[in-house]
């Protein structure tokens, strides 16, 4: 009796698991999971923990054993998901930034959104100029300390908190100076407003960004914001495409094609190379949730997508919640007592730790100052605490949203700071540059070299447009050789991938009829005594096929085979 006790009990403990969900002020929330539960139930209970009404703004992250990042999938199982065993831990992130964080409704969200923009703002997503990353950093300070206080706070207290990645005295003295003398009297509700109207205006807000190459073989970084969709390269952003622009997202192993339509008449395609075909075919469906949230009126017009072919249709997907719309016209209907907000205050934080007391990353003589540009590859490890996006290392690079000093940032050893007025969004390039010449039949531009409308794959011819200021027009004997190479090469790579899909569905065909082949054979030929087998002997339908087809074929091929025998015998 005992010994069933404890198996029942076994056979119990199998059915459950652990599950940690690391918040975004670094506090936990575990719960126990049945081994069938679903990803929305999770989140439910997140949420329920939270006292959050407005969540479809975020998702549960996670990192599988190859360092890939996945959105927790609400309608499949957990374990299905996870590729290792439990207890597994996860991070809340905010999924889909808010248009308009000012217009949310309550203050719980504004303030779960403030901490996740702080957090990109600490770990190099966020990017901007120093005057407006001085101004960012005081709205963090009146937030969690309010007002200047003399006998609080003494000379220098600012650099106690830690904003960016790295900083200088000089703009640590400027955050000082906004703080004591620009937000005196704004309550931490306020402060922390303020700051999401500031950085709602910046070009990088809700980048979560995607390292790829170019056809070229340069760093990349694609992501994906509540206004469309970007690529950012260097300092400057090279590439912008609105939802409405975007016509259709695709990924093939480790190749990511964006097909866009701009002013009406004229097709830009980019492609882009992930690191991994995981990577790629996340990539992929970030692009394929993001673009439905924002662009579509209703949910009920979300349409299934495929990453394949006319004959293959690869990886479907599609987004199940609502869209940005839905859930504004959800959160108005919101009549509830305000829900009491913890706020992280002093309390040590791992993966962002401007909310605590430390040493200033102090930087080196400014006559060993070099610049460097943005390069958001390094530290997939810390992936473990942010749970959102690859951090930033500095490279070198002409002009640069940071500069660096020291032994140079490539090597890890130097240290780099916000620089002064080193990056200006008008660097930016928009829209992307599409040819208007009338003269260019195809008037299709691939914005990583030209390629014709109906290519999808083969051989980029590379160009220099990524470089190009806004409203740039190749000019003289370079232009038209582009417009030659475009004509020649774009027709003959559509038509060899339509060749190779033919190809592929013949010897599709042909594996299926001989595998059927090889089932007639085993039906009619051989003697085994099979409990499927002998019930489709039995039917009607196949003996009637054997006696009157199959039979007479058989008795037709032994003559044939006799005959040509017999021929090759007298020769």
């Amino acid at each position: 009796m005992l010994s069933r006790l404890m198996s029942g009990s076994d056979r119990s403990l199998d059915r459950e698991f652990n599950c940690t969900v690391r918040l975004l002020d670094d506090s936990e929330y575990t719960c126990t999971v049945q081994r069938d539960a679903k990803g929305q139930w999770l989140f439910e209970q997140v949420c329920q923990h939270l006292n959050l009404l407005e969540k479809d703004y975020f998702g549960i992250r996670f990192v599988d054993p190859d360092k890939q990042r996945h959105w927790l999938e609400f309608s499949k199982a957990i374990t299905k998901q996870m590729r290792s065993q439990p207890p597994y831990t996860m991070c809340l992130r905010v999924k889909f930034y808010p248009p308009d964080p000012a217009a949310l409704k309550e203050e719980i969200t504004r303030y779960l959104v403030f901490l996740q923009i702080k957090r990109d703002l600490y770990h190099g997503r966020l990017l901007c100029k120093s005057s407006d990353a001085a101004t960012l950093a005081a709205f963090i300070l009146q937030a969690e300390i309010g007002d200047y206080d003399p006998g609080k706070h003494p000379e220098g207290y600012s650099s106690k908190f830690q904003f960016f990645p790295k900083h200088s005295e000089r703009l640590e003295r400027r955050i000082a100076e906004i703080h004591k003398s620009e937000l005196i009297g704004q309550s931490p509700e306020t402060a922390e407003l303020n700051f999401l109207k500031k950085a709602q205006t910046l070009e990088t807000y809700g980048v979560d960004p995607h390292p790829c190459k170019d056809v070229s073989g340069n760093t990349a970084f694609l992501a994906f914001t509540p206004f469309g969709f970007v690529v950012l390269q260097g300092n400057r952003r090279t590439h912008f495409l609105k939802w409405n622009e975007v016509t259709k997202l695709k990924f093939e192993a480790k190749t990511f094609h964006i097909y866009a339509t701009h002013q009406e008449d004229q097709k830009i395609i980019l492609t882009y190379f992930a690191q991994t075909p995981e990577a790629c075919k996340h990539l992929w469906k970030c692009g394929v949730e993001n673009q439905a949230f924002y662009q579509f009126e209703k949910s009920s017009q979300v349409r299934t997508v495929s990453s394949g072919n006319l004959f293959f249709k690869g990886s479907r997907f599609r987004y199940s919640g609502k869209v940005a719309k839905e859930v504004m016209e959800q959160s108005a209907k919101i009549r509830r007592e305000p829900p009491e907000i913890h706020r992280a205050g002093m309390v040590p934080s791992r993966s962002c730790p401007s909310i605590t007391h430390g040493p200033r990353q102090s930087s080196v003589p400014r006559t060993r100052r070099r610049a460097v540009h943005i390069s958001i590859m390094e530290g997939l490890e810390s992936l473990r605490d942010s749970g959102h996006s690859t951090p930033v290392r500095s490279v070198s690079n002409g002009n640069s949203f940071f500069r660096s000093h020291g032994n140079g940032a490539e090597g890890g050893h130097g240290t780099a700071e916000f620089s002064e007025d080193s990056y200006s969004p008008s660097d930016s390039v928009l829209p992307t540059p599409v040819s208007n010449d009338p003269s260019d039949p195809a008037q299709v531009r691939h914005t990583n070299g030209p390629r014709s409308n109906q290519e999808e794959g083969g051989t980029e011819l590379c160009t220099q447009n990524q470089a190009r200021p806004q409203g740039f027009k190749p000019k003289g004997k370079r232009s038209q050789l582009e417009k030659t190479r475009l004509t020649q090469h774009g027709p003959e790579e559509g038509v060899n991938q339509f060749i190779c899909s033919l190809a592929r569905l013949f010897l599709v065909t042909l594996a299926l009829l001989f595998a059927l082949l090889l089932l007639l054979i085993v039906l009619t030929e051989s003697e085994l005594d099979l409990a499927f087998l002998r019930d489709i002997r039995r039917t009607p339908e196949f003996q009637q096929f054997h006696y009157e087809y199959f039979c007479p074929l058989r008795r037709w091929l032994a003559c044939k085979l006799r005959w040509m025998g017999g021929h090759l015998i007298n020769k």
